[in-house]
């Protein structure tokens, strides 16, 4: 998403461990047994999720609400309004976001690019950041997977000198309405960092 442009990306942190963190909740796999009575774990059935963000598809009103100083208790919030347009890639699951927003007074810019690519082997998204001013891609991606029309994304990344875990969420409200909101954890305490409101 394009807000992540702001923080660069260190490594990534499976989702599991993501939730975790942020919820102090693991779920246990459920155990079957094999032929000779030991207990093995199930096979998660994994779903299709190539389609997940084509609810983004086509080109969006975007508001940011955004708090430039994270992790330290401020409660300013700076306003953007601008566009936010999806499109997919060749004919694929693929997509690509360009992003611009600018807050009422002009003074302050964001923009943005996003490209988002499914694995069907791991059943995930990866989401890279685009630079086009720098010609590169933010490396490692932000990481994750939707359920039903939530999707939440994880990454591990350096601020300030200190690791934090940054939790992406997307929610598909309705052909009309979506949202993600970015937050951020150094210590099990989810602080929200920004969020994007998109309308048509």
């Amino acid at each position: 998403m394009a807000i992540m442009k702001l923080i660069r990306p260190a490594f990534t942190v499976s989702a599991v461990m993501g939730a975790a963190l942020f919820t102090g909740d693991v779920r246990a796999v459920p155990l079957l047994q094999n032929s000779q009575g030991a207990a093995v774990a199930s096979p998660a059935r994994q779903r299709d999720g190539s389609h997940d963000f084509d609810f983004l598809i086509g080109d969006w009103k975007a508001h940011v609400r955004r708090l430039p100083d994270r992790l330290v208790g401020s409660n300013v919030w700076v306003e953007y309004d601008g566009i936010s347009n999806h499109k997919k890639l060749l004919d694929s699951n693929a997509n690509f976001e360009e992003f611009e927003v600018h807050s009422p007074d002009k003074k302050l810019h964001l923009k943005a690019q996003t490209l988002r690519l499914y694995n069907p082997e791991s059943h995930q998204w990866s989401i890279y950041l685009v630079d086009l001013d720098k010609g590169a891609l933010g490396l490692p991606p932000v990481v994750g997977q939707f359920d039903g029309n939530r999707g939440e994304f994880y990454d591990q990344e350096d601020w300030k000198g200190r690791a934090i875990l940054v939790r992406y969420v997307w929610l598909n409200i309705s052909p009309k309405e979506a949202r993600m909101e970015q937050s951020f954890s150094a210590d099990r305490r989810k602080d929200l960092g920004s969020e994007l409101d998109l309308s048509r």
